[in-house]
């Protein structure tokens, strides 16, 4: 009853569960890169998970006809409560392996759900539409994701997201830390393993140390808690947006980065991440961007263009989902933004997927971020 992660081909899983219903088996079958199998989770009869995706690992240095690799044993997802630090998964969307560093609660406005007329959140002035969006508080992670399957799912997936400011007088200047993602709740499938070092990243044995004795066996170094806490404004979640049209959900998660002084005015600059994920069977493109962007000082700027970090990703049931980062900034200390994504379809027609409005905050105490993620 082992997790295993391909070294070749594509991933594919089939859920069974024991006696106890405790564990389930992830199984492996094998196609070419021209003939890729589908990685399949169905429903079983202890569980409500259920996902479909798949993924590309390479088998580059691997012995010849080598092409399985116990990973670990996996386990039944949370339905309740939340995942310890130390805890090994596998990305239910992206594939990939990685560990909880800590958990954030967010607050998860989707306009999908129709709230009450209480505790909403209203539109930002000339975004579409005039609905009003309850929060409820949803948990993400912090994670390190394996630098292994960075190659695998890098079309799909940024693996050089979570940027900060850079600490000298270059206002724009931004820099990376490679392999650091959030994920999602339901986005965790959980496995166990008696590997000492399950995931290969730079930071792994700088911020866990192994014990038997716990559960999960990786438990936090001080330096983890340091950096936590060094870097917490600039990593904080506490917003994330959600808005579907026509079967194509777009998820959006603002950040904070800080301010910069430039030219006797203050710039203030945020991250955003954005998730689009194809719920439908139709194979679709997305072509142009239009983004509104409203300023506190009262500006409204807008910006049309081709795809997105220069890509058109195409959004199919086999790879539903593509994620990405991109930066703004505003002279104002606060501001929106919203738009639309031009998606094609394959006979040519073309719809407009909107961009969930989202609030543009600063942290007014925080002038600067801290200096890289020095320990």
């Amino acid at each position: 009853m082992a997790a295993c992660a391909i070294r070749r081909g594509l991933l594919s899983t089939v859920s069974k569960y024991n006696r106890k219903h405790a564990l389930r088996v992830l199984n492996v079958d094998y196609g070419s890169r021209h003939e890729p199998n589908r990685l399949r989770l169905p429903c079983s009869a202890c569980t409500l998970f259920s996902i479909e995706q798949t993924r590309y690992l390479s088998s580059r240095n691997r012995p010849e006809g080598k092409v399985l690799e116990t990973v670990g044993v996996f386990e039944a997802p949370k339905q309740h409560g939340k995942y310890e630090t130390g805890q090994l998964f596998l990305h239910s969307v992206f594939g990939y392996r990685g560990i909880v560093l800590f958990p954030w609660h967010a607050r998860l406005y989707d306009r999908d759900v129709t709230p009450p007329t209480s505790e909403s959140k209203p539109e930002p002035p000339g975004a579409h539409g005039s609905k009003e969006v309850k929060g409820k508080t949803h948990t993400y992670y912090q994670v390190l994701i394996d630098t292994r399957d960075c190659p695998h799912i890098s079309q799909r997936s940024q693996t050089e997201a979570v940027t900060f400011l850079a600490n000298h007088d270059d206002s724009r200047a931004l820099y990376a830390i490679p392999g650091l993602d959030y994920v999602s709740h339901e986005d965790i499938l959980p496995y166990n393993s008696t590997d000492q070092i399950p995931i290969q990243h730079e930071l792994f044995e700088r911020f866990l140390l192994f014990n038997p004795s716990k559960v999960p066996p990786f438990v936090p170094r001080d330096t983890l808690r340091a950096w936590q806490e060094k870097n917490h404004p600039w990593l904080e979640l506490s917003d994330v947006h959600r808005e579907t049209t026509e079967n194509i959900r777009v998820t959006v998660i603002p950040f904070y980065m800080g301010m910069r002084e430039a030219q006797n005015s203050h710039v203030y600059w945020w991250r955003y991440c954005i998730r689009l994920e194809n719920m439908g069977n139709e194979v679709v493109q997305l072509r142009e961007r239009h983004w509104r962007i409203f300023s506190l000082s009262g500006t409204l700027e807008t910006v049309r263009g081709r795809g997105v970090v220069g890509r058109e990703p195409v959004l199919s049931k086999e790879q539903p989902a593509f994620q990405y980062s991109s930066h703004v900034s505003l002279q104002a200390p606060s501001g929106h933004m919203w738009g639309t994504f031009r998606i094609e379809r394959t006979d040519g027609s073309h719809f407009d997927v909107r961009i969930p409005p989202f609030s543009l905050e600063s942290n007014k105490d925080d002038k600067a971020p801290p200096a890289g993620y020095s320990w």
